[in-house]
């Protein structure tokens, strides 16, 4: 069967069908207190589309993207600084994995593509420089994570098609955690929407990434 331009085989489709009820399940528990269940669903997720890709015969940088993605979800599924920052790492070698991927695997950069990384650049100067301003001693390590996800969507950008949208969704899920983290109040009426939207844009970019680079 072929899902999205990439033809999976039954075991593929059982695998990607479990990993989409994962994260269903998990966006459904956003609101509970942090739990093993909630944890492994949040986990199991992405690790799931990570097999997908092992299983698929994706490039290795791929599987390893998603694999360092799942070890993310999973200290983010924690409260606290050092679960924070634990996936902030993860994240971090997730994207550099990402990017390495993007800029080797497609045409690379053009004269089309100019404008796009032109928009990635002006987004994550602007969004680096106000969650830097209020990071405090977690300045450095944010000002290195925007620029390696800023690199990241450029890549993205060579590649167009799912992996781009893919790309600016995980760029806009990020942003919007890194606003919830650093920029609104505890009692702003917005950290009502914020954790669902960061969780939807943030699995739906990393399956249309996998799809596009299986197809």
């Amino acid at each position: 069967m072929t899902v999205a331009g990439a033809d999976f085989d039954t075991v593929s489709l059982v695998i990607l069908a479990l990993s989409v009820l994962a994260s269903a399940a998990y966006l459904t528990w956003l609101a509970r207190p942090v739990s093993l269940p909630r944890t492994i669903a949040k986990t199991l997720a992405v690790g799931l589309l990570c097999l997908l890709a092992l299983s698929a015969g994706g490039p290795w940088l791929l599987v390893l993207a998603l694999a360092l993605s799942a070890l993310g979800d999973a200290f983010l599924a924690h409260e606290g600084d050092v679960a924070f920052l634990g996936g902030l790492g993860s994240f971090l070698a997730g994207h550099i994995a990402y990017a390495v991927l993007f800029l080797t695997a497609g045409p690379g950069f053009s004269a089309a593509a100019a404008p796009g990384v032109l928009a990635i650049a002006i987004f994550a100067v602007g969004m680096g420089y106000l969650l830097v301003s209020r990071a405090g001693p977690l300045a450095v390590p944010v000002a290195i994570y925007v620029l390696a996800i800023a690199v990241m969507g450029a890549g993205g950008v060579t590649m167009g098609g799912y992996v781009l949208v893919g790309a600016v969704l995980f760029i806009a899920s990020d942003a919007i955690l890194g606003s919830e983290k650093f920029l609104l109040s505890e009692g702003s009426p917005a950290r009502r929407l914020t954790a669902p939207a960061v969780w939807v844009l943030y699995y739906a970019g990393q399956a249309l990434i996998t799809l596009g680079l299986l197809a």
